[in-house]
C-alpha cells in the first residue's frame, strides 16, 4: 500500500453509490488505511449510512451556521435524537463489540469535520467552531472562490476568509484541513496551524502517474 495517512472518499461530487462506499471502506479497513467519507448532502441520513459502513470520519458539506453544526454533532454521537444503533454493521464489527463496547469506543473512533465554503458560515464562524463534537473545520477553498466571487483561492479575498476560518479554529482549539493541489502551500498553511492536507485526487494521481511515465520513455 501506498504510505498514505488517510483517504477521503468523495461521495459529493464523484458518482459513488452506496455498494461502491461499502467496497472502498472494507478494502481500506483490510488494509489498515483509514477512510473518510466527504457525505453527499448535510443529512442525518447520509450521516448514519456513512458511520455505519465503518468510515472513520465524516466530512459533512456546506455547513453554514452553528445551528447546522449542532444538528451534524447530534447526527453523529449516540443518544435522544442522535444516532441509530445497529449491531450488525461494519463499524460495531458485525455484532462482535456488543453494545456497551461500541457505544463506549465510537466516541473516540470517529472524527467530525464540518465543511465551511459559504459566505454565511463566515459570519457565524467562531461559533460554528465552538460547538461541541466538531472535530475540525474543513475549508472549501474552491466554492468559497466562487461563491465570494473571486477567479481564484489566491485571491485576498479568499485569502481573508481562510485566515478567518482558521483563527476562529484555534481560539476554540480545533482542527483546521484543507486541499491542498499546490504542495508549496502546506508549510505557509500548517505555520498558520492547518494539519490535515488533502493532496490529490485519484484522477490527479493517475494522470500525474501516465505523465511521468510517459517523460521517461521519451521521443
Amino acid at each position: 500500500m501506498a504510505p498514505l495517512d488517510l483517504i477521503c472518499l468523495d461521495a459529493e461530487h464523484a458518482p459513488f453509490n452506496r455498494e461502491t462506499l461499502d467496497q472502498c471502506c472494507a478494502i481500506a479497513r483490510a488494509n489498515d488505511l483509514p477512510a473518510v467519507e466527504r457525505i453527499v448532502s448535510n443529512t442525518p441520513a447520509a450521516i448514519l449510512d456513512c458511520l455505519d459502513r465503518g468510515a472513520l470520519g465524516v466530512v459533512v458539506p456546506h455547513v453554514r451556521s452553528a445551528a447546522e453544526a449542532q444538528s451534524v454533532a447530534k447526527a453523529c454521537a449516540y443518544g435522544e435524537g442522535g444516532r441509530g444503533f445497529a449491531g450488525s454493521t461494519r463499524a460495531a464489527g458485525y455484532g462482535s463489540r456488543g453494545m456497551p463496547g461500541h457505544l463506549a469506543g465510537t466516541p473516540n473512533e470517529v472524527s467530525v469535520i464540518a465543511q465551511i465554503e459559504d459566505p454565511e458560515a463566515l459570519l457565524e464562524i467562531d461559533a460554528i467552531a465552538a460547538v461541541p463534537g466538531i472535530d475540525c473545520l474543513f475549508i472549501g477553498r474552491a466554492d468559497l472562490t466562487v461563491a465570494l466571487g473571486a477567479a481564484t483561492p489566491k485571491d485576498p479575498v479568499v485569502i481573508e476568509a481562510v485566515e478567518r476560518i482558521i483563527d476562529a479554529c484555534l481560539r476554540a482549539k480545533r482542527a483546521v484541513g484543507m486541499f491542498v493541489a499546490d504542495l508549496d502551500e502546506i508549510p505557509h498553511w500548517r505555520e498558520r496551524g492547518a494539519s490535515l492536507f488533502l493532496l490529490a485526487s485519484d484522477h490527479a494521481l493517475m494522470m500525474d502517474g501516465a505523465r511521468g511515465l510517459r517523460s521517461r520513455v521519451g521521443d
